[in-house]
């Protein structure tokens, strides 16, 4: 099951669209869905979370924290919208596709791909770029 929850004043439009899209993003890399929260926040609260679990004292997009048994993947995916809104300025996109990217990067990281690595940077990119055609919503 895929839940979103909100630490501040944002809400994601049409959540069933979005949970319905990443359970086929799971399906596709032959995963079965556990429990996946996602955690929409600022950057003081990514933040803290960053220093407390992780002991780096920046600024990012996306923590995620990877429970998976097996082959059924289970986390907690937390993302900051000030960080989306700001990557999405810098990188020319809309907003909600920037937001997009960063959800399907938390579920790929559990599905087993990595962006430490060069290598493994363009694969993760090249995944994002395959998964995020998957979404659809109806107009």
């Amino acid at each position: 099951m895929i839940s979103f929850n909100y630490e501040l004043n944002f809400k994601l439009e049409d959540e069933t669209a979005h949970s319905n899209w990443l359970s086929k993003v799971i399906s596709s890399e032959y995963k079965d869905e556990g429990n996946i929260n996602y955690v929409f926040c600022d950057d003081n609260y990514l933040t803290e979370i960053n220093k407390q679990y992780l002991n780096h004292d920046t600024l990012t997009d996306i923590i995620s924290f990877d429970y998976s048994v097996r082959n059924e993947l289970h986390g907690d995916v937390f993302i900051s919208i000030e960080r989306v809104r700001e990557n999405a300025v810098d990188f020319n996109v809309d907003f909600e596709e920037e937001l997009r990217r960063v959800l399907v990067h938390g579920v790929l990281h559990y599905c087993g791909y990595k962006d430490k690595g060069k290598e493994d940077e363009k694969l993760m990119r090249q995944k994002e770029e395959e998964k995020m055609k998957m979404f659809h919503v109806k107009q």
